[in-house]
């Protein structure tokens, strides 16, 4: 059940776990690496697409891809060096299609002989704002079965089957998560999910088995970032409710106090492009979301940028923080 105290003596740096993958997660770390916190991000290792799955196949390494990007994220340098480690070859044998940023934490994983003290490594040369944590260091493949009863394969896939997902689970599923994510999770002042691809980037943290253990035992607050849009292969139709819901029938029961949404109405040019992608406006339903018995937070939070709709990451960050001194003071 959502918990409501903290159950621990204040302290003056906040710290936030924040968990979840892909671009969403790495907007608002973009944020709240500016706010007096320490961040520990747990990120999803399920990815096997693009320059990832290739290092993750060739090199029998996880997938570096969500790591890079809430690296580069977190990262205190200089613009050019997000620009090194965001650089994409477009040519060349063997190159072409692949990350530079992948190919460093390849390297490094190759030299210190671990992907976790590459990803540390990695850290430090980036100036990294917080610790980064793959959610575990053991090759998984998730596997989503479909309302029709058919299984698709591997995150790059499972958007593009076309169906409509009923769940989705790891193998091995008995995955193992690392023990420095359980003890930032034991020492959390507020638990962060999302946001991101629901059945791809989020719930797959949560199956690792005691990651999620972990999670229900902490007495911290457990706030959930909604997606302000849709995705198409994975949240057709979805209002705020059903990704909460989704998250629940996974893990067995509720466990989320907050949910924080968008509350500003999008321009009309801007759903229309998004409806072109099969893509609309995530819906509050406050009713069913208060008899989740959630506490929401229904800000105006999004921006636009380059053509695309995103999380406005210092908003965010500012509610964050604001809700977790808030429930420190209560």
């Amino acid at each position: 059940m959502p918990t409501k105290g903290m159950g621990r003596p204040q302290r003056q740096q906040m710290r936030l776990v924040v968990i979840g993958g892909g671009t969403g997660l790495s907007v608002l770390l973009r944020g709240l690496k500016y706010e007096p916190v320490h961040i520990t991000a747990i990120v999803t290792v399920a990815d096997d697409g693009g320059s990832s799955g290739r290092l993750r196949a060739e090199m029998d390494m996880p997938p570096p891809g969500d790591i890079r990007n809430v690296l580069t994220a977190l990262a205190d340098t200089e613009p050019l060096m997000e620009k090194v480690m965001q650089y994409r070859f477009s040519t060349g044998t063997g190159l072409a299609g692949h990350n530079l940023g992948n190919l460093l934490l390849a390297a490094m994983n190759e030299i210190t002989g671990d992907f976790v003290t590459a990803v540390k490594a990695l850290s430090g040369v980036l100036a990294v704002r917080g610790d980064v944590l793959p959610a575990s260091t053991q090759s998984i493949q998730l596997i989503a079965e479909m309302k029709d009863g058919t299984l698709v394969a591997g995150e790059s896939q499972i958007p593009l089957a076309g169906k409509e997902i009923k769940r989705v689970y790891l193998e091995p599923s008995d995955a193992a998560p690392l023990n420095e994510a359980l003890l930032a999770i034991a020492d959390a002042d507020a638990i962060l999910i999302g946001p991101g691809s629901l059945y791809t980037s989020i719930i797959p943290n949560l199956l690792v088995r005691g990651l999620f253990s972990a999670i229900a035992r902490s007495t911290a607050p457990k706030i959930y970032i909604c997606n302000v849009m849709t995705q198409p292969g994975e949240t057709d139709g979805f209002a705020a409710s059903h990704h909460v819901n989704a998250m629940y029938q996974h893990v067995g029961g509720p466990f989320l106090d907050t949910i924080i949404v968008n509350s500003a109405k999008l321009p009309f040019h801007v759903l229309e492009k998004y409806a072109e992608k099969g893509a609309k406006p995530v819906r509050y339903d406050l009713k069913q979301l208060r008899q989740l018995g959630l506490h929401i937070v229904a800000k105006p939070l999004v921006t636009f940028e380059d053509g695309y709709l995103r999380h406005d990451a210092h908003a965010v960050s500012k509610q964050v923080v604001s809700l977790v001194k808030r429930r420190r003071r209560g």
